[in-house]
């Protein structure tokens, strides 16, 4: 890519593709027809396991209220407190602060290119599978990954950060 077909796309696709670029990753951003604004909604419309949405949640840090970024297989839940144990006490944040810090709306909130980094953390269920799909910085946008590249793209470590799955 040159960068002329950057600027067709949102700005925040247009982030994410930069840095994409600038890692050498081998995929750009697609944009979808549909949104994709939830996990089920992407592996909808692409056509895969909502396992393999690599979701980013956003938190908020209560000691220095810096954005925590948990990115997450689709069909798992955070445990709050495995989280805690790693970054400390957290809360919820909500759309401004997510905003404000990634850069990012709620539903396309990428893993990369925030406008602040965030405290990263990587769930290890990611690692189940061969190709994983995240946002793009817009909720029409996504892009494919092995999930190992969320650890050299991000420089976060994998960790258990889930709920237990019922058998």
């Amino acid at each position: 890519m040159c960068g002329a077909e950057f600027k067709a796309l949102p700005e925040g696709v247009q982030r994410v593709a930069a840095a994409l670029q600038a890692h050498g990753h081998p995929h750009m951003p697609r944009m979808l027809d549909d949104a994709a604004r939830t996990a089920q909604q992407a592996a909808d419309v692409l056509g895969i396991l909502v396992g393999q949405v690599a979701k980013s949640i956003i938190f908020r840090r209560k000691s220095d209220d810096a954005a925590v970024l948990v990115i997450t297989s689709g069909d798992r839940r955070v445990d709050e407190k495995k989280v805690e144990a790693h970054v400390g006490k957290i809360g919820r944040a909500d759309a401004g602060f997510v905003k404000e810090r990634t850069g990012f709306s709620i539903g396309g909130v990428s893993p990369i290119a925030h406008a602040t980094p965030p405290v990263t953390l990587i769930d290890q269920e990611l690692l189940r599978f061969e190709v994983v799909w995240a946002a793009a910085g817009h909720p029409h946008g996504v892009f494919p990954l092995h999930p190992t590249d969320l650890e050299r793209l991000t420089g976060a470590p994998v960790v258990d950060v889930v709920q237990e799955v019922s058998a």
